[in-house]
């Protein structure tokens, strides 16, 4: 069974507006890591847009976008290529290398687990939290990053019960950021 990996930055305060965090090259390389960690990834339709117009590669050219940094382009090649699936009620149709998961949340995430391969990897704030209620994550990745900004939404907002974790595994990155990776405690 393929796990469902989570993995989200946050400021010391809790806040997940991706805004707010602090991107380096370090911090990009391991991003790129996670998302290669995956065979396919399920966001829920905020993030799909988001990441569809910050990361699609022009006309599937491969070439980088004019004015990003050379150490983006290993993320932006590996979400670009990435298979995706995409939780909304209100888009039609996607693209980008995307279907559409429709139907019964849980049931269709879990058939996506029960087919062979690495892994998933869900993002964003509001499928993860549908995920987590459904007991369906399988790790946690919180990146924390040292900065503190008094406002903004916090990941898993109205959870209706706590999920106890057990760490598995920290790392610091140059800039004061710290990883650090949990898996629930069943």
């Amino acid at each position: 069974m393929r796990p469902l990996r989570y993995s989200i930055n946050v400021t010391l305060d809790g806040c997940c507006d991706h805004r707010e965090g602090h991107t380096d090259e370090e911090l990009h390389r391991h991003s790129t890591e996670i998302l290669a960690r995956a065979d396919a990834l399920i966001f829920g339709r905020v993030t799909y847009e988001m990441m569809e117009a910050a990361f699609r590669t022009p006309a599937r050219t491969g070439v980088r976008p004019e004015g990003m940094e050379p150490w983006m382009f290993p993320f932006v090649q590996t979400i670009d290529a990435a298979k995706k699936y995409v939780v909304s009620s209100t888009l039609d149709q996607v693209d980008w290398n995307a279907e559409l998961l429709r139907g019964d949340l849980g049931e269709a995430v879990q058939r996506l687990k029960e087919e062979p391969g690495k892994g998933l990897y869900v993002g964003g704030v509001t499928l993860p939290l549908a995920l987590a209620e459904l007991g369906l994550i399988d790790e946690y990745e919180f990146i924390v990053h040292p900065r503190l900004v008094g406002h903004g939404p916090t990941v898993f907002a109205g959870l209706s019960k706590a999920v106890e974790l057990k760490l598995v595994s920290r790392q610091e990155f140059g800039s004061g950021a710290v990883a650090m990776r949990y898996e629930p405690i069943r």
